[in-house]
């Protein structure tokens, strides 16, 4: 057909993060130095999205972004004071590579893999009052995050179009619907409608000798 997803996008070689689609796209708007880098990211509210606690995890994807071509020294930035900082700015490669990188994420559901979800796989091995209590905390902070993301969200809206504010609202989305499961998992453990014991999940461990007589069913069957 000519126009398939696959027809549009060539595959780059260079290794996709979250980190490098954001350095990239802010040195696509100009050269800087990653000093520069990190403080935009965080200004913009960008640290909620990809982790800048330790400035080494910026030099360590610049320079792989610099080996792999996709941007190159711009100069030295000069200030009494203070240390010469490099700038960097971005390649002809790496606006394809972005652009081809952007385009992917869009498009194609990655294969992420949160702890929250790690830990939900094997919640069985607390006590089911035990995965509440923990689950009952956790709403609570989503409570608060939510809150304050609506409240940060609308306060921007007040200055800045929708445009750049569509990744706020996407996590409002998002953690709305887990504080929703969530809850609605807090209320299954409370009234019991979801329940296991040590005895009860033996069948299913890996040192059974004879598979569950019946897969998927719960301990009130």
């Amino acid at each position: 057909m000519g126009n398939s997803y696959s027809d549009r996008v060539t595959v780059p070689s260079s290794r996709r993060s979250s980190l490098a689609m954001i350095v990239l796209a802010l040195l696509a708007e100009a050269p800087m130095h990653p000093y520069r880098i990190q403080r935009l990211i965080e200004e913009r509210g960008q640290d909620q999205v990809v982790n800048v606690a330790r400035r080494n995890s910026i030099y360590q994807t610049i320079d792989r972004l610099q080996r792999d071509g996709l941007i190159s020294v711009g100069g030295t930035e000069r200030g009494e004071g203070r240390p010469d900082r490099t700038t960097y700015e971005i390649t002809a490669q790496g606006r394809e590579t972005l652009r081809n990188w952007l385009l992917t994420a869009l498009a194609v559901p990655a294969r992420e893999f949160p702890q929250f979800r790690a830990a939900v796989a094997i919640a069985m091995l607390l006590e089911p009052d035990e995965v509440r209590a923990q689950l009952e905390a956790r709403e609570h902070t989503l409570q608060q995050q939510l809150a304050e993301a609506e409240a940060d969200m609308a306060a921007a809206l007040e200055s800045l179009p929708r445009l750049f504010l569509i990744e706020t609202e996407h996590r409002i989305v998002v953690d709305r619907a887990e504080l929703d499961w969530v809850r609605a998992l807090i209320a299954d453990l409370r009234q019991g409608r979801l329940a296991w014991s040590a005895e009860w999940l033996r069948p299913y461990t890996a040192g059974a000798t004879e598979p569950p007589d019946a897969p998927g069913r719960g301990a009130s069957d």
